[in-house]
């Protein structure tokens, strides 16, 4: 399987999910898990461009497919994606435990439609919780980052 541009042996056990096999094997701990349910989205990652829910799916059924974390948005020292810089500029984050996921949601989203509604960023988001319910700000980034991602030369939604 490729992580973020790396390729990585499957895991030993083919019991493993991908969430754990991230965060255990692969040390991506940007990958959070919160329900271990699929319900709330903070362990969403992008597979071969579009938002997983990575507590659903075992490893091994990523497989010859490209996972993206948020750790493979932007390299360390690189300026931040547009939709993490949205993310920072509109305080779209409160204790930041579930915005990992939104990030990789709201990259899906852009990805998908880059100029979205009103109505698809409701539906873009709906998979994601946040507890400390910073929604409204969410609401901004996403429509931040639709901006920063059509700008020229950022590196829009479609390409992380």
């Amino acid at each position: 399987m490729k992580v973020n541009g790396v390729t990585y042996a499957p895991p030993s056990d083919p019991r493993r999910l991908l969430s754990d096999h991230l965060r255990h094997d692969l040390a991506l701990t940007g990958t959070h898990v919160g329900c271990e349910h699929g319900v709330c989205g903070c362990c969403t990652v992008l597979l071969d461009g579009a938002p997983v829910r990575s507590c659903l799916l075992l490893a091994v059924q990523a497989e010859g497919h490209d996972v993206t974390t948020v750790e493979g948005l932007a390299a360390p020292s690189a300026p931040l994606h547009p939709v993490q810089q949205a993310f920072h500029e509109c305080h779209g984050l409160q204790c930041g435990f579930c915005t990992p996921g939104f990030v990789m949601s709201v990259v899906g989203l852009l990805r998908q439609h880059p100029e979205p509604t009103p109505e698809q960023v409701e539906e873009g988001i709906a998979g994601n919780l946040c507890r400390c319910t910073g929604y409204a700000s969410i609401r901004r980034a996403v429509r931040r980052a639709a901006e920063l991602s059509q700008r020229p030369g950022a590196r829009g939604a479609r390409s992380g």
